[in-house]
């Protein structure tokens, strides 16, 4: 108890710092690092995500045991969740809320009888690059010039708290498409900017472009 007692005489500002930080990170924000390409143009490999873990909620720290529903996630949120069906934490784009009608015809989204507006901004001879307005929030999704059964999905009613989430780089992400419907208890927060992006095809040198990046 004593050799206890003097390793917290000694360090305790230091270990009052990092529990703090501990609980910061459990509980109000963390950052995420991005290992596939799944977000494209959005998200690249290599970034480090800064997540708001009180977007939605406010959580006993180290838990995930709800205090106050703070808000509820809209169409266009980026979100980041631990999913049971991937068994892993993903980051997607939340597509359909509870109640809305979502289908998609061809890689172009119909949500509630009404389709989208896209705009092509850049082309290749494999893929094509678009500008999606999803109620406003205009963002870049990826789309293949190949045909594939992740382009198209018969109309689907979304149930109480649980959410349509899709990657941006569409033909390339195992979203809901594979792994269902997000459950609301799966949210850890939404995802707001990038910290910092490392470069893994540059000897992991930051890519000063991206750095401080808000999302859209």
């Amino acid at each position: 108890m004593k050799y206890i007692y003097k390793i917290w005489k000694n360090n305790r500002s230091l270990i009052v710092f990092i529990s703090l930080m501990c609980v910061f990170r459990s509980a109000v924000a963390d950052w995420y690092e991005v290992p596939t390409g799944s977000m494209q143009p959005t998200i690249v490999e290599g970034d480090r995500i800064l997540t708001d873990k009180m977007a939605y909620d406010l959580r006993v720290p180290f838990t995930k045991i709800s205090l106050v529903k703070l808000a509820e996630p809209e169409a266009g949120d980026i979100i980041v969740f631990d999913s049971v069906a991937a068994q892993n934490r993903l980051i997607k784009r939340v597509i359909g809320v509870p109640g809305d009608t979502v289908a998609l015809v061809n890689n172009q989204l119909i949500i509630n009888g009404e389709k989208l507006d896209y705009e092509t901004v850049a082309e290749t001879a494999i893929n094509r690059v678009e500008i999606e307005n999803l109620h406003g929030i205009k963002h870049t999704v990826k789309l293949a010039k190949q045909r594939s059964y992740m382009q198209n999905f018969d109309p689907l009613i979304i149930p109480t708290d649980m959410y349509l989430a899709m990657g941006d780089n569409r033909d390339n992400s195992a979203d809901s498409r594979v792994i269902g419907l997000v459950p609301r208890a799966e949210l850890l927060g939404r995802a707001k900017r990038v910290i910092v992006s490392l470069d893994y095809d540059d000897y992991y040198l930051p890519r000063k472009n991206r750095l401080l990046k808000e999302l859209q």
